[in-house]
């Protein structure tokens, strides 16, 4: 059986939200909130540091990305506390067919989800989780990069 987590953690079109910038529960934010800590006061170190670098002149720009990222709010796609930019048309779909995810669906692969590259890596992602599994699917994504 599946693992409840993993489940919660990919949506239905196969994305990995908990590697998600903006997952509210993500690494991304809890190191990006931990480092916001870390360098706490440290305006006034990079304005000294801007009269030799001037890289530093936009260190307020860097904090206001970090605080961003420190700050995830998305619950994921399966969620209530949806915040995910990507229109997906899965997300409401597979509640109608009663599938967790597209691959599982009579059928897939629609034509209602995606255009263009993004639709090459659904069905990538799709037919992947198909063919090894989503918790096997799961543990290979989880050690590559997100992005």
């Amino acid at each position: 059986m599946m693992n409840s987590d993993i489940r919660t953690g990919l949506a239905v079109c196969g994305l990995d939200c908990t590697r998600c910038a903006d997952y509210e529960n993500g690494e991304i934010k809890s190191l990006s909130a931990r480092l916001a800590d870390l360098l706490r006061g440290y305006e006034r170190v990079a304005s000294l540091k801007s009269v030799n670098n001037p890289l530093f002149n936009e260190y307020p720009i860097f904090l206001e990305f970090l605080q961003h990222f420190a700050q995830g709010a998305c619950g994921g796609c399966r969620s209530d506390n949806l915040r995910c930019p990507i229109e997906c048309h899965a997300n409401t779909c597979h509640r109608q067919h009663g599938v967790d995810f597209c691959f599982e669906c009579n059928e897939y692969p629609c034509d209602k989800q995606f255009e263009g590259k993004t639709r090459e890596k659904w069905l990538e992602r799709n037919n992947r989780m198909k063919e090894i599994g989503v918790e096997n699917y799961y543990l290979e994504k989880s050690k590559l990069p997100r992005y």
